[in-house]
């Protein structure tokens, strides 16, 4: 899998560009692991509880000691300007930390509360968005796209599900040179759902729809015009009055351009027209839109993280339907081993959620049922640590600590481009 945001010109086996899930090469870098098995000890790492009968470490003084050596090194070794790390349990304790800057000219300091953006964590919205119309009965996962959406490249057996689940065989529309050139060379630059459509359908279909998984941006920008099309409302009205509103996400938004509340870190990425690092955090996301626009909090992302995993908000009430839900968890093998991935969600080794990338920026957002444990990191930069995503560098380091038989580790194919 690659991000789960919105990367540009990268491949991995589960991305593509805007928000893929980028996964570190398997047996890549891990930094600052402990050993792993019930009360491990060295001279270096302390005596640490086992875990508990749900998967996870009670979160005592030496183990957020642990913790905050762990995030400290990665950042060091990978470069990473600023990040924030929250991890929440029902009965175990809670560790919500920010290290390093958020501003490399003035050295302001990260901080928990900061907005940023998400990059493909979005996909998990906008499929939310699809499966609330799902359970009105306005449209039924097995219809095919060419009902919604004219002008698809074999839509006519395309299904929503398969758009959903990554397996439509679409081309990638952040693979398209012509896309990262016209992005690149002017960063403010407005793009319409159309345009980004155009830059994939003048590619040939990658295989038959359903034959394998492929992570594509295009499909979720379909899906966007297919929430668009049945609520009669702009994507970005409809997930704030029926996802961000009903679960209490008030410092959660859905941008149509380049706005970006404050205060947010600035963003660092190599992603650009002369290959040199350069800010994003003023960027036009429009390119993103449906695939990876979205711009959270911390805490918001904590109340994500299980309501998205469960389909429950937080007052106990239903977002999605419990039949609609399982189809959504329902999470087929990938080409990565221990990795599934559902209809806009993956379970890597019994984490549910997602990540995102895009310039700038990468998040990642699980949830593990077992424990009841919720994970949210958010970064401030995009530039890769030896061939893997930071996000996903850090969240292996850290469930290593936290959930030893449960490790977020994605290997990443090199990338395409």
């Amino acid at each position: 899998m690659t991000h789960a945001g919105t990367r540009l010109r990268r491949g991995a086996v589960l991305a593509t560009a805007v928000g893929m899930l980028m996964v570190p090469v398997a047996g890549g870098p891990v930094l600052a692991a402990p050993p792993t098995g019930a009360g491990a000890a060295t001279a270096t790492y302390p005596r640490l509880p086992s875990p508990s009968a749900g998967g996870v470490r009670d979160l005592t003084p030496p183990v957020q000691r642990l913790l905050d050596a762990t995030v400290q090194h990665v950042i060091k070794e990978a470069g990473i300007p600023g990040a924030s790390v929250g991890i929440w349990t029902p009965d175990q304790g809670q560790y919500v930390k920010a290290f390093g800057v958020a501003d490399k000219t003035d050295h302001r300091a990260m901080k928990t509360d900061l907005y940023t953006r998400i990059g493909s964590e979005t996909k998990t919205f906008t499929v939310t968005a699809l499966l609330q119309l799902v359970d009105q009965k306005k449209a039924g996962l097995d219809d095919t796209i060419d009902r919604y959406v004219d002008g698809v490249p074999g839509g006519d057996r395309i299904t929503l599900r398969q758009l959903a689940g990554m397996r439509s065989g679409l081309f990638n529309y952040t693979d398209d040179d012509g896309f990262f050139k016209a992005l690149t060379s002017d960063p403010q630059r407005s793009f319409t759902p159309q345009q980004l459509l155009d830059y994939s359908f003048k590619h040939p279909v990658l295989f038959p729809p359903g034959q394998k998984f492929d992570y594509s941006n295009t499909n979720l920008i379909l899906l966007g015009l297919v929430v668009e099309k049945l609520s009669g409302q702009n994507i970005e009205d409809y997930v704030r009055d029926h996802v961000l509103e009903p679960a209490g996400m008030g410092h959660s938004l859905f941008p149509t351009g380049a706005e970006f509340p404050e205060p947010h870190a600035q963003g660092y990425t190599n992603q650009t027209a002369s290959g040199q690092v350069e800010d994003a955090a003023g960027w036009n996301t429009s390119w993103a839109w449906t695939a990876g626009a979205m711009i959270s909090t911390l805490d918001d992302l904590r109340i994500w993280a299980r309501t998205v995993a469960t389909g429950l908000l937080p007052d106990g009430n239903t977002m999605i339907s419990p039949a609609v839900q399982k189809q959504r968890l329902t999470t087929p093998a990938t080409p990565l081993p221990g990795v599934g991935y559902g209809l806009g969600i993956f379970d890597v080794k019994g984490w549910i959620g997602h990540n995102g990338s895009l310039p700038g920026y990468e998040s990642l957002t699980v949830y593990l049922p077992s424990a009841q444990a919720t994970l949210v990191v958010v970064l401030n930069t995009d530039i890769d640590y030896k061939g893997a995503e930071p996000s996903t560098v850090l969240g292996e380091a850290i469930t290593k600590i936290i959930s030893p038989d449960h490790v977020f580790n994605l290997p990443a194919e090199p990338a395409g481009r």
